[in-house]
């Protein structure tokens, strides 16, 4: 039900008032040709006047064509009414109201907000993970603990976070990933999308030039474009990022990478280019944001030390426990050179003063008890299983047909189709929805140089290793009904050399 303004509706004329009230929610579609108004009685109770003034206005909206009305029946909203008016006014014909350049820039990115998905048999959607592998019982017992804690008052808390989660993150970064930090580099964050977010809003003015991977993590590109940044994607291959291929002329603000499982084609960046990369970072005067979404999972490849470790001046470590625990916690942190403290603590203070202290102190009583390492170690088996299961029906049902890239860690791999050329994706996708199988386009991740061969990003997380090599003998179901004219026309326009 749309709300509607009490204190307003108590003054002289309050009759009509609601009236505009209504008028200006049906305008607005709130109210949409086809909804039931709430009833007059119920109306009248909720803004505190008689039923006869909510009649009134009621009146009114028939009168005008808004609403239509039967005695002893709802008030319906009109097929007439036209949404997108606004006191009579077409929503297109407004004055634009002032917005800051920020905002400007933010209106034209391609974003996307989470919705509700169509319902499909096998969503291969990369991102996701198991519910049934959330950690149920031991999360409850550690927000029970959190929540018994005796406070001596309920008080703002340190904005780079909990002492005590700090602290044990720095154990866990020692033993697990092999950083040797102290507790008071660590900054907890609302995720790593709000780790970009403070180091865009710390290193980066508009006009600095920036480098990102390419193909690279969307939302990291978008934080960086809607900060006005002159964004440089430097080419990736099997291995990561080409930095041969680095900027060497002027001053780069930052470059954003994932060394650990370049994000999404899964190389792990190799020593000499590690390198390479920190000398041209002293060299331009840049910093390095080191995203480690998925460290957690190693399958075929010895975990390499991250980037961090190799220098503490120019590299800014950025952990998550989305892919371990839930992205919906919202729960990452920072690991910053030590110079960068205080600035990245006042910056956290300003965005949103701290992080939700109870999940924060939950994290703690997990990592204190081992409990959360062991839930990671669990999760690790668990996911290779998945991985494997794929990986196997993927080469059982397509063969030849594809080239499968990121396979050796992390929670999806990049499936590149051989006979279907770029331009044919969207086909393909549809193709794949009307079947049942939710399926993702990799092209959206690059910025210039889009690749030539159809290429798609499967998550297998969230899928049971039963259900992985089911969706897959669906997909290649379906795209074997796919007319084969399309195979053989996206052979004929490749272009020599843009393979994946």
């Amino acid at each position: 039900m749309g709300q509607l303004d009490s204190t307003k509706s108590r003054r002289t004329g309050a009759a009509r008032r609601i009236y505009l009230d209504l008028r200006e929610q049906i305008g607005a579609g709130v109210y949409a040709p086809g909804d039931r108004l709430p009833s007059s009685r119920a109306l009248a109770e909720e803004l505190g006047v008689s039923r006869t003034t909510v009649t009134s206005a009621f009146d009114q909206l028939v009168s005008e064509g808004y609403v239509t009305s039967h005695q002893g029946s709802a008030s319906i909203v009109s097929d007439m009414a036209a949404p997108g008016t606004r006191h009579g006014r077409p929503a297109e014909d407004r004055l634009e109201w002032p917005m800051s350049d920020y905002a400007a820039r933010l209106m034209q990115l391609p974003i996307h907000y989470p919705e509700s998905r169509p319902a499909l048999e096998f969503d291969f959607r990369y991102g996701d993970i198991a519910a049934a592998d959330f950690p149920t019982l031991l999360w409850r017992r550690a927000m029970n603990a959190a929540l018994l804690r005796r406070r001596d008052s309920l008080s703002y808390e340190h904005p780079a976070g909990s002492a005590v989660l700090r602290q044990q993150l720095q154990g866990y970064l020692w033993r697990v990933r092999g950083i040797r930090c102290d507790a008071d580099q660590i900054v907890v964050v609302s995720g790593s999308q709000q780790a970009l977010d403070l180091c865009t809003r710390a290193l980066v003015d508009i006009g600095d030039r920036v480098i990102v991977e390419e193909p690279c993590y969307a939302m990291a590109r978008n934080v960086l474009a809607a900060a006005g940044a002159e964004i440089v994607a430097v080419s990736c291959d099997n291995a990561g990022l080409l930095v041969q291929d680095l900027p060497h002329h002027g001053k780069s603000a930052l470059a954003y990478v994932t060394p650990s499982h370049q994000f999404p084609l899964g190389g792990v960046l190799p020593q000499n280019r590690r390198d390479a990369l920190l000398q041209w970072a002293y060299a331009v005067g840049a910093y390095i944001i080191e995203d480690d979404y998925d460290g957690e999972y190693r399958y075929d490849v010895k975990p390499i030390p991250p980037l961090f470790q190799s220098d503490q001046d120019r590299v800014i470590y950025v952990g998550t426990v989305s892919k371990t625990l839930s992205p919906a916690l919202r729960l990452g942190y920072l690991v910053v050179p030590r110079p960068l403290i205080d600035l990245f603590t006042r910056c956290k203070q300003l965005a949103d003063r701290h992080s939700p202290s109870l999940e924060q102190e939950a994290l703690a009583i997990l990592l204190e008890a081992g409990s959360y390492e062991r839930h990671v170690r669990k999760m690790r088996r668990s996911n290779a299983e998945r991985r494997a299961a794929l990986i196997g029906a993927l080469k059982s049902s397509f063969g030849e047909r594809i080239e499968i890239v990121g396979t050796s860690a992390g929670l999806h791999v990049v499936v590149w189709f051989r006979e279907i050329g770029a331009q044919h994706e969207a086909r393909l996708i549809e193709t794949a929805t009307a079947a049942g199988i939710g399926i993702y386009p990799v092209s959206p991740l690059y910025l210039e140089r889009k690749p030539d061969l159809a290429g798609m990003v499967l998550g297998y997380a969230a899928l049971t290793p039963a259900a992985l090599r089911g969706g897959t003998e669906w997909l290649a179901s379906a795209i074997q009904a796919l007319p084969r004219s399309l195979a053989t026309q996206a052979t004929a326009e490749l272009r020599p050399g843009l393979g994946p």
